[in-house]
């Protein structure tokens, strides 16, 4: 049975040549011709912005604000207490019998600018002073799936486009020989899957391509035994002829053009993308500096420098994963070792940023999907020392990209509970984050379903005191 030529593009599955497609193909209802740039060539944002692409780091499992970022002594005082319903901080209690749970690690002033940080991070204090933490925002789910898409595409129940998906929609990218949006998942595909990194309903040429983290980052990328590159190259001509003609007598299917192109893209790929994702040539030292070959900080260190060699190539929005950080339990155990994973391969990130002269023009940004609750409820044997999911507060990182760094901006009450200070939803930040690399959320639209969309969904306002 012949299999139609549309049938045959979409099942080309998980390879080099989807990776080419997702950065060309249209949607259906996309508009329907393709600038002769290319849907991915660089353009101008609405305002002018020292940020020119985004390394995103996700602590996926919601990473506890109170024992990293954001100390709150007073739970020394309450430690193993039971809530009231007169007391003053009763107001994080969620029913059962709870438990105020202290933090396990001890708090110092780090850098120049004196921040808190907890004393299981032994690099990051090296680079405090580039780092601006954010203590105000608010998540809307507890729920680790609604709670990941919310962070990653405005919308709770995924089917949006996710932010890497709107900045390259704005920005393009800056090698087109390669995607603009690049996303590295664990060993473990985050809850939710890869809608986290969909492009919804924008074309299909702005969803994220993934990297495996074992093997070959993208199958197919070499071409098979006994073909060489001349030979893909009349090949990849003979096609294109036969496709130009097969366009003239079905000029109706205006998307065609993309998907040619996606053959080119892949071929170029094939030329680009092993030099890239090689870390071999880095010298010993910077390769120590990320802890490459550390049996704990290795696979981590590992996506640090890779998002590094990649913004330096001119990919506009890289994404990390790091699963993990749902600590329920024994958080001084949990917390502590996913806090060497990402410790010393951050830190070694931001420095090797600033050393390359790329910080000011690259953002990090560095949080989980939620923060964590001030107490805990019984488990078997007795209250354990973890802590329960919490919207309410959360801290989020930032560092480079032209924000000034070695301050906080936001504050949590006494028990870090909920945020009381600069308090903003997720959609605030999203339109924050837009607006520090030139885009203006309510500019930034796209047509679907009968109306213009936006990654905040309904609008939102930006957090002044992030940009300052």
């Amino acid at each position: 049975m012949s299999l139609p030529r549309r049938d045959f593009l979409y099942g080309l599955g998980a390879t080099l040549g989807t990776a080419a497609l997702n950065s060309f193909t249209q949607a259906e209802d996309a508009p329907s011709a393709i600038e002769e740039a290319g849907p991915l060539a660089a353009k101008q944002g609405h305002f002018a912005a020292k940020a020119k692409s985004c390394i995103f780091i996700t602590l996926a499992g919601g990473p506890s604000h109170i024992d990293t970022f954001d100390p709150k002594p007073v739970l020394q005082k309450l430690h193993l207490n039971e809530f009231r319903r007169d007391d003053k901080f009763a107001s994080a209690m969620n029913g059962g019998k709870r438990y105020y749970v202290a933090s396990p690690f001890r708090t110092r002033q780090v850098g120049q600018s004196g921040l808190w940080m907890c004393d299981q991070f032994g690099h990051l204090p090296k680079v405090a002073d580039e780092l601006c933490i954010y203590r105000g925002c608010q998540a809307e789910s507890v729920n680790h799936p609604t709670a990941l898409y919310h962070i990653n595409t405005g919308n709770r129940f995924g089917g949006d486009p996710a932010i890497g998906s709107w900045v390259t929609y704005g920005l393009g990218s800056l090698n087109q020989d390669l995607p603009g949006y690049l996303v590295m998942p664990g060993r473990v595909l985050p809850q939710g899957g890869a809608a986290n990194w969909s492009s919804g309903y924008l074309p299909a040429n702005f969803q994220g391509t993934p990297l495996r983290p074992q093997g070959s980052p993208i199958l197919d990328l070499n071409p098979p035994p006994g073909v060489s590159t001349r030979t893909q190259r009349r090949n990849l001509d003979l096609l294109a002829e036969l496709n130009a003609a097969h366009q003239q007598r079905h000029p109706q299917h205006e998307d065609l053009s993309a998907r040619m192109a996606s053959y080119e893209l892949a071929f170029r790929m094939q030329m680009t993308v092993p030099e890239i994702l090689d870390i071999g040539g880095e010298t010993s030292r910077t390769l120590r500096d990320y802890g490459t070959e550390d049996r704990v900080t290795g696979e981590f260190g590992r996506k640090c420098l890779l998002s590094r060699k990649l913004i330096e190539k001119g990919v506009r929005f890289v994404q990390i994963y790091q699963e993990g950080w749902d600590s329920h339990d024994f958080i001084a155990d949990a917390h502590g070792r996913m806090i060497r994973t990402v410790d010393q391969p951050i830190a070694a990130l931001i420095a090797d940023l600033k050393q390359r002269g790329l910080l000011d023009e690259t953002l990090v940004v560095i949080c989980g999907e939620f923060g964590r609750s001030p107490d805990n409820g019984v488990r078997s044997g007795g209250v354990s020392y973890g802590r329960d999911h919490n919207a309410n507060a959360m801290s989020v990182v930032f560092a480079g990209g032209g924000v000034s760094g070695g301050r906080y901006v936001g504050a949590t009450d006494e028990i870090g509970g909920s945020a009381v200070e600069v308090v903003h939803p997720i959609k605030d930040l999203h339109v924050t984050l837009l607006r520090m690399l030139g885009l203006d959320d309510n500019k930034l639209t796209y047509f679907h379903a009968g109306r213009f969309k936006q990654l905040s969904q309904v609008g939102g306002e930006v957090i002044d005191e992030l940009m300052a």
